[in-house]
């Protein structure tokens, strides 16, 4: 039995079963038998899958300027239209679950006329009419059943005069099958010269195996476009599904998103996400918002505070005041900015409908000039001379060795390039990677670590670094501060003793304060020093030095007098240093763009020599950057690992996420580096060029081949040498151009 929802063969007795309709069906895993069970017609009848809510707009994915209000396939291409914004309800693409299905319920049947077409005549008891009826048999549900979206799309790039590579594979399919249905109920119109083995040459195999090719190369497609939407729909589900609204009669009730309006007082209690952009009525507690704004400290929000929709809160509980809501918030502007550069990008195949066009009209004027050259002037019996000629022309050029031309170069060079620890998305990514000139990279979890780490201690007046590392780390072992986490964190690699913490006190954005071993101890910044009335002009200089190298400095202050200093920083990877230096060597510009403060990014870029550094920037700054260096003619990849980073990873000519960042940055870029490590870019850059390479070389192969062929095909050896070439011929020739082909990108793999 067949799994409905992913297609794969399963025992009778799978434990794994539903029934719907009068009918039980048998799943592979459980997982498929829920997803069955949640929407059974979406993988018995896909189109009839849920219809989409009302106002949902469809856009063709490799021409944006396709769109329109309903379902469809595109008049220039014939892909299906998808909808240009998605749905975290979206369930599979129904066009992927359909031609799964018709793959491999088909796939049996084409090897099997493969091996009789092949070996058949060897076998004992099949006689050759016999070989014929059973591979017509065998070929017609392929052709008829799972080749019928390509017959479809076919007529449409007729319909619309819109010549595409549908129009040659249904060309090519529909001769190939109708010639060998001709030649199966009519084999007296042919000559003997076509007879062979007892009977006229058929192609059902040709036909057949075309079809389940081209089906599984769609359904490689399809699989790789339906990341296109994972971005958004990770962004999508960022949002809490309900908000805790504060009624005026003094109650409280949860409601859905939807239904908050502006002005509405919101509970956000601890750990919650914030539920809408707002602003801060009541509570004190630490916010994390490096999810939008890609900084790893947690900011602390008081009354009077803004906060942004999708953040996390702290410990503390907030009310707040809906400001924004819908698609006015932050977390919408990105869903839209993500959307809009995926949308807005010149697809790859935009050549090849280019090149296909002319190629399709001159294959089909090759093949009807062959036609009325041979039926009008041949020698008798010059009509079947003449069909057959022309379907020889039709078949040699079907585009096998074309189609599998950059595809087999992109599956090996991304299986090499997985073994290096690159991932690519998709081809695009592959081709335009080796035409980047500049590499803008965040700072924050790219650059760095992306975790605050212990940095160094400057002790004053009596006090040793022990005394100054163990005060700091009992004051603040009462904090969840990530710099306090870093402090505590060094005293116990260090096995100091940690005393008990009396009074303890968090001072909004400044420090915090309490009593250790009899000890009143300040520990924060130079605003709290003042506060307490502590002199800090000895230190001025170390703190302004430690600051310039990129660390976050505290005072500690003892019994009102200055103490020491404590320097908490983000460091960077062990690995960056090197990956800039290549990078420059491979003659890439290198642009730092991140939300830290501006001392904090030049300290950083002076110790990795970066070319060019842009401070405090918001997401959409980041985008904006990015278009303004395309604008001014560059080739822009952008590497990053957060959220903030989304919409300039969808904007740029390349996004390259970091593996040990978030999904969202990672669904958003066209190529992961898995070990978060820079030098990847440089490893991915030479496979794309060497990938690229062998692209043009499988595209001239296949392109000569089709200049050598069809004017042999179509006869023009005959008056010369007496030679023609048969259709059987033709399609071996087609399968040895392909073979041909697949080898040459095999020698990827070596790296060639």
């Amino acid at each position: 039995m067949r799994d409905p929802v992913c297609g794969m063969s399963v025992a009778p007795d799978a434990p794994h079963r539903a029934g719907h309709g009068g009918q039980e069906y048998r799943f592979c895993s459980a997982g498929c038998r829920s997803k069955f069970v949640a929407a059974p017609d979406r993988y018995l009848n896909p189109a009839a899958a849920a219809p989409a809510p009302a106002g949902t707009r469809y856009t063709c994915p490799m021409h944006p300027e396709i769109e329109q209000d309903h379902p469809g396939t595109c008049p220039i291409c014939g892909m299906a239209l998808e909808p240009l914004m998605p749905s975290l309800d979206d369930g599979e693409n129904p066009e992927l679950t359909d031609f799964r299905r018709r793959f491999w319920w088909t796939l049996p049947l084409s090897l099997a006329v493969f091996v009789i077409a092949m070996a058949g005549h060897r076998l004992p008891g099949l006689s050759a009419t016999l070989r014929t009826w059973l591979e017509l048999v065998l070929a017609a549900p392929v052709v008829l059943w799972a080749g019928a979206p390509f017959f479809q799309r076919w007529a449409q790039s007729i319909a619309n005069r819109s010549p595409n590579m549908w129009t040659l594979i249904g060309t090519g399919v529909g001769a190939a099958f109708g010639y060998s249905l001709v030649a199966t109920l009519l084999p007296d119109l042919f000559p003997a010269a076509f007879r062979e083995h007892g009977r006229v040459g058929v192609y059902y195999e040709a036909a057949a195996i075309i079809v389940s090719l081209t089906l599984l190369g769609q359904l490689l497609e399809l699989k790789a476009r339906s990341s296109t939407s994972a971005a958004i729909k990770s962004l999508l589900g960022l949002a809490p599904k309900t908000a805790r609204r504060l009624r005026d009669d003094g109650g409280e009730e949860d409601i859905p998103l939807t239904h908050v309006h502006i002005g509405d007082r919101l509970r956000v209690r601890p750990g919650e996400k914030v539920p809408v952009d707002g602003e801060v009525l009541e509570g004190r507690s630490p916010v994390d918002e490096s999810m939008l704004t890609g900084e790893p400290v947690p900011v602390e929000k008081t009354p009077g505070s803004a906060v942004i929709g999708a953040t996390i809160n702290g410990n503390g509980s907030l009310v707040i005041r809906a400001d924004r809501v819908g698609a006015d918030t932050v977390l919408a502007q990105i869903v839209q900015l993500v959307a809009q550069a995926q949308r807005s990008r010149a697809p790859m195949q935009r050549l090849a409908d280019k090149v296909s066009y002319w190629f399709v009209l001159g294959v089909l004027a090759i093949a009807a000039a062959t036609l009325l050259g041979w039926g009008l002037f041949g020698p008798p019996p010059a009509w079947t001379y003449a069909f057959v000629n022309a379907v020889a022309v039709l078949i040699i050029a079907c585009p096998c060795a074309l189609g599998l031309a950059t595809p087999m170069s992109i599956m090996v060079a991304t299986g090499r390039a997985a073994q290096a620890g690159v991932l690519f998305r998709d081809a695009e990514a592959i081709e335009r990677l080796r035409t980047v000139d500049t590499v803008i990279v965040d700072k924050t979890g790219t650059l760095t670590e992306g975790r605050p780490a212990f940095r160094e201690i400057v002790p004053f007046g009596n006090w040793s670094e022990a005394d100054v590392l163990g005060l700091a780390a009992s004051l603040d072992q009462g904090s969840e501060h990530p710099l306090a986490d870093a402090i505590v964190a060094e005293a116990r690699r260090r096995q100091l003793s940690l005393q008990r913490v009396d009074g303890f006190e968090s001072v909004t954005g400044i420090g915090v304060r309490g009593r250790v071993a009899g000890h009143d101890l300040h520990l924060g910044n130079t605003a709290l020093m003042q506060e307490a009335g502590v002199a800090t002009q000895a230190a001025q200089a170390q703190a302004e030095r430690l600051r310039t190298e990129g660390a976050s400095v505290m005072h500690l202050a003892v019994d009102g007098a200055l103490a020491g200093l404590v320097a908490v920083a983000d460091p960077i990877k062990p690995s960056t240093a090197e990956a800039i230096a290549a990078l420059h060597a491979a003659g890439l510009r290198i642009v730092m763009a991140t939300g830290d403060g501006r001392t904090t990014a030049e300290a950083v870029a002076r110790q990795l020599h970066i070319d060019e550094v842009h401070g405090e920037v918001r997401p959409q700054d980041k985008a904006a950057l990015v278009a303004r260096a395309q604008a001014q003619g560059h080739r822009v990849a952008m590497a990053g690992d957060g959220i903030n980073d989304a919409p300039a990873l969808a904007a740029a000519d390349v996004g390259i996420a970091m593996g040990t960042g978030t999904d969202v940055a990672m669904s958003s870029a066209q190529v992961t580096l898995v070990k978060g490590d820079l030098r990847g870019i440089v490893r991915a850059r030479q496979i794309s060029q060497a990938a690229v390479r062998n692209m043009r070389q499988n595209l001239a192969f296949a392109f000569a081949y089709n200049a050598l062929g069809v004017p042999i095909a179509a006869g023009l050896l005959y008056p010369v040498f007496g030679v023609l070439l048969s259709p059987m011929i033709a399609a071996l020739a087609m399968s040895l151009s392909s073979v041909s082909v697949v080898a040459n990108a095999l020698r990827l793999h070596s790296g060639r």
